[in-house]
């Protein structure tokens, strides 16, 4: 089987294609969100400490387990304890990381679509022309009218959905390793080149300062809570990813290394969404309060857009740079089940890739008639595209990373955690029974206090 044998080709393709899982929608459509409503600096602060702390000991743990199991997110653990129920754990991977994509793959259909209207120039009918006012009004009229339709978030979203079947069907080489070399330094250059438009701005300082200065009366359980929700999510822990990637690493390759450039580069990816965000909100004279959720991006920059000179062109590549982001996190997060499929049925890659994407055609438009035919459908309160994202960030993946640190740390056979981030004692000299140690006690004990405080 393809699945068996793939490995990523080269280093900087190994670090780009985990890298590309990890910053996706997560960092730039959800974590400028995140930290508007959880009180800017506070947030960004307790998100760095809970990325340093706990996220890169986690992403160490699931790549060593990914890498000794060398097999799928549930088949890891049936290969290192094969008579044991751990599989649970992995199976818990799987699931979750299926559910994030039925509602992640209407937002990528989101994006897809403001970037065609951008290009048409649609987006930008009315003219910025009009007073603030009504331009807000504008913006927030059309999202909301456009996700509540039926027919057009759909046929986006099966776009979409066409596309990572096309790139998941090449495999890991040809498809994932070859689509994230090209893809994230594209990334990166677009981010910076709007971060550096962003702080030229006239009023941007006052931004810069809600970002970067904490006030630290608004850091609570809640605030830690949900930063370490937003470290998983935009880390992809928990969910199968880095098992399913770390089973396709070479023997050669550094976890603590490869874990600690993709935490750094995914929270600096995060950190210049926020520098571009707040400063053009301050500088533009936006009402902070009143942006929530995916106003953000889909509703704020627009208007941003719409007042620049330029700013079609400026649209244009802000929503190729939150297309790609949505490819790479899409992608990354279908391979899990597909391996899953390959793996354990024994199933060709084109047969698996069918398997697992095909039914999102139904199950991702569930998601996206959630704010239109199907908005009465409510799940404790919440319609099924809010309560996935709730449900899955705020108790799967916290509960399947404790899992698997509790599972490599002490239930794996004797040595394999030091063995995988020695690689057999080549590497890491003394500092491999710190990390060991932070895996086995300090990340388990954290991630608990902080789920059990953010929920009660």
């Amino acid at each position: 089987m393809e699945a068996q044998n793939s490995q990523f080709k080269t280093k900087i393709g190994l670090i780009a294609a985990t890298l590309g899982s990890a910053v996706g929608l997560g960092s730039i459509w959800r974590f400028p969100a995140e930290a508007q409503q959880n009180g800017g600096g506070a947030f960004l602060l307790v998100y760095i400490v809970c990325v340093l702390v706990l996220g890169i000991p986690v992403m160490v743990a699931e790549t060593a387990l990914g890498r000794a199991g060398r097999s799928d997110a549930m088949g890891v653990f049936k290969a290192l304890s094969p008579k044991t129920k751990w599989w649970i754990g992995g199976l818990f991977g799987v699931v979750t990381s299926y559910l994030i994509l039925c509602f992640y793959m209407v937002v990528a259909g989101w994006t897809l679509e403001y970037l065609w209207s951008s290009i048409t120039g649609t987006l930008y009918s009315s003219g910025a022309d009009l007073s603030r006012a009504a331009m807000d009004a504008t913006y927030h009229s059309r999202m909301e009218e456009y996700i509540s339709s039926d027919s057009s978030p759909l046929i986006a979203t099966w776009i979409m959905i066409i596309i990572n079947i096309g790139v998941l069907l090449m495999g890991v080489q040809k498809g994932i390793e070859r689509c994230s070399n090209i893809m994230m330094p594209m990334l990166f250059v677009l981010l910076l080149l709007f971060g550096i438009y962003s702080i030229s701005l006239p009023g941007s300082a006052e931004g810069l300062e809600y970002f970067f200065k904490p006030d630290f009366s608004k850091i609570s359980w809640g605030v830690v809570g949900n930063a370490l929700g937003q470290t998983f999510f935009s880390l992809s822990l928990g969910m199968g990813i880095l098992v399913t990637y770390a089973s396709y690493y070479p023997k050669s390759t550094n976890l603590v290394g490869t874990s600690v450039t993709v935490s750094l580069l995914t929270t600096v990816v995060a950190i210049l969404m926020g520098v571009i965000i707040f400063p053009t909100v301050f500088s533009y004279n936006m009402d902070l309060e009143q942006l929530r959720g995916t106003t953000l991006v889909f509703v704020t920059l627009p208007e941003v857009f719409a007042q620049m000179p330029g700013g079609r062109w400026w649209s244009i590549l802000f929503f190729t740079l939150l297309l790609v982001a949505a490819l790479t996190s899409t992608i990354s997060i279908g391979e899990v089940s597909v391996s899953f499929i390959q793996r354990r049925f024994r199933k060709s890659r084109i047969v698996a890739t069918l398997i697992v994407l095909l039914p999102l055609f139904i199950l991702s438009a569930l998601c996206s008639l959630s704010f239109g035919s199907l908005s009465g459908v409510k799940i404790f309160g919440e319609n099924i595209f809010n309560f996935l994202d709730m449900f899955t960030t705020n108790y799967l993946l916290p509960i399947t990373s404790i899992l698997a640190v509790l599972f490599i740390g002490w239930f794996a056979p004797k040595g394999v955690l030091r063995n995988e981030i020695t690689n057999g004692g080549r590497i890491m000299g003394g500092l491999s029974p710190v990390v060991e140690g932070v895996i086995k006690y300090l990340a388990p004990v954290l991630i608990l206090i902080i789920f059990i405080y953010g929920i009660i």
